[in-house]
């Protein structure tokens, strides 16, 4: 009976297993053919020429040559640089906007949901939209130059200016904040509030509870946030592209859409291949620092260091 019993149930849970490896075959496909196929695909191309035009049998293996160029190419170190200066200026600027406005609809008042509805809304519009309509926010007689008019200040030609055009881009990235605060919102939501309590009986002030209980108990939260910002920031492409081009004077030339030019203008598939890789490196190694540096300011529940 033992036996009859343990075959029924090994053969149940085959028949399960193949039900499940049935029901996630869409996923696995779909990882192979768009994900893993096409990385390896790019990988094997960032060792060879190829004009993409031409098709696959102009394809020449130069090995290492294309990333050795990456790094005597002006125009590369140029993209690396505004990538990073976006990164360092964008990522603590969002961030702290996006918790400040999280703390105010954290507030118990009437019609917060109406007011959080307000600020996320923006977050969903469109990328091209939202840009269209910052370009001409930023234009040299647009809204906001007309609004500083108001204060006896004239503005610079935003995205003309070599000086401000980066800065206009950071300004932009505020409209599209909702993701990160509603995520902000809700670490806020998971904070016990008994111990707020408890450290306001105690006399602890209300800066105090903030930095010493609020922020440690959000700290997986500003982490997942940050390693995020990080992936985008050096993902950025669509507002550039479509405001500025890279200009002027290059000031905006992101490395995402310095890849693009060399793919899709130069039709250089092998080089942008490798610049590919070189982000994802960059990606990768930024990421694990924040991960490893993780172990030293991120708070878990049950941990001991609050």
């Amino acid at each position: 009976m033992k036996k009859e019993n343990k075959k029924k149930a090994t053969a149940s849970q085959k028949r399960e297993n193949r039900q499940g490896y049935l029901y996630v075959m869409p996923w696995i496909l779909g990882f192979f053919l768009f994900t893993l196929i096409p990385m390896l695909f790019s990988l094997v191309l960032s060792l060879c020429n190829w004009d993409i035009v031409t098709g696959l049998k102009t394809v020449n293996f130069v090995g290492i040559d294309n990333y050795k160029n990456l790094f005597q190419d002006r125009d590369f170190l140029r993209s690396l640089k505004v990538t990073f200066k976006f990164c360092l200026i964008s990522i603590p600027f969002y961030q702290i906007i996006s918790l400040a406005v999280a703390l105010m609809l954290n507030m118990n008042i009437k019609f917060m949901k109406t007011f959080r509805l307000i600020y996320f809304l923006p977050s969903i519009i469109p990328v091209i939209a939202s840009t269209m309509i910052w370009s001409q926010i930023f234009g040299e007689s647009g809204l906001l130059n007309q609004a500083l008019r108001l204060f006896k200040v004239q503005g610079p030609a935003w995205l003309n200016n070599p000086r401000t055009s980066l800065y206009a881009l950071i300004i932009m990235g505020v409209w599209g904040i909702g993701n990160t605060m509603i995520i902000y919102l809700s670490g806020l939501q998971g904070v016990n509030e008994e111990l707020k309590e408890a450290a306001k009986i105690d006399g602890a002030k209300s800066h105090q509870i903030f930095f010493r209980i609020t922020i440690p108990m959000i700290s997986p939260t500003i982490f997942f946030n940050v390693v995020m910002a990080i992936i985008g920031s050096f993902q950025y492409f669509t507002q550039a592209y479509v405001m500025t081009e890279g200009g002027p004077l290059k000031s905006t030339l992101f490395y995402n859409l310095y890849l693009y030019i060399k793919a899709y203008k130069d039709y250089e598939m092998g080089y942008a291949s490798a610049m590919a890789w070189v982000m994802f490196a960059i990606i990768m190694i930024l990421t694990l620092i924040v991960i490893k540096s993780s172990s030293f300011w991120v708070y878990y529940q049950n941990d001991d260091k609050i």
